[in-house]
């Protein structure tokens, strides 16, 4: 791929300088025809992409590579091998070619599978009086002209998303179950049918 400053530079040297095609060729240390080619036109980007990627050597081991990938990818992170590992794990079952091939082809591999893990997606969803959300946060409020520091309580029901808060001065044991009582009859909830979701 050539950036834009090479391909300035061909430029001015051969418009502006007056060069030859084989001593920008030379100078630069591209080919005549890659010269020749960003002379005759105006673009400001040429990049080279292969539509086929051969693989002379990984073709008749890619069914072997994909099941290692497979397993691999089933194991938990912590038993997961590296990729080295897979590519001696191959070496030993005959295979000849280099590591680099076996690189692209587990990162395309990874990046297909990865499309196709995204694509299913399920929302989450709650039936009304099924779960709840519980958490404290720490505010800073003025009360009578004082500065002070309150502990608020928060109930959010999963399904629709009702809100009930409330302060507290501290965060004690008896204010996280009068926070559920007061949010229960707010929301006419039974306090037993709810679930605590964090």
């Amino acid at each position: 791929m050539l950036i834009v400053e090479t391909i300035a530079r061909i430029r001015r040297e051969h418009f502006i300088k007056g060069k030859t095609i084989k001593e920008i060729a030379r100078d630069l240390k591209v080919s005549r025809n890659t010269v020749r080619k960003v002379l005759r036109s105006g673009k400001t980007l040429f990049e080279y992409e292969r539509s086929i990627q051969p693989r002379p050597k990984l073709g008749r081991w890619a069914a072997e590579l994909d099941e290692l990938l497979a397993a691999n990818a089933a194991k938990s992170a912590r038993e997961q091998l590296t990729l080295i590992r897979i590519f001696e794990e191959l070496r030993g079952r005959g295979y000849d070619g280099g590591y680099d091939a076996v690189r692209r082809y587990a990162r395309r591999w990874s990046k297909e599978r990865g499309q196709s893990t995204a694509a299913a997606y399920v929302p989450l969803s709650f039936a009304a009086g099924e779960a709840y959300q519980f958490d404290w946060s720490h505010e800073i409020v003025l009360l009578n002209g004082v500065t002070a520091i309150v502990k608020v309580a928060h109930v959010r029901l999963c399904h629709s998303r009702m809100l009930f808060v409330r302060a507290y001065p501290r965060e004690t044991q008896e204010m996280v179950f009068d926070a559920h009582d007061r949010a229960f009859a707010l929301f006419r909830v039974p306090a037993a049918a709810a679930s605590t979701t964090t």
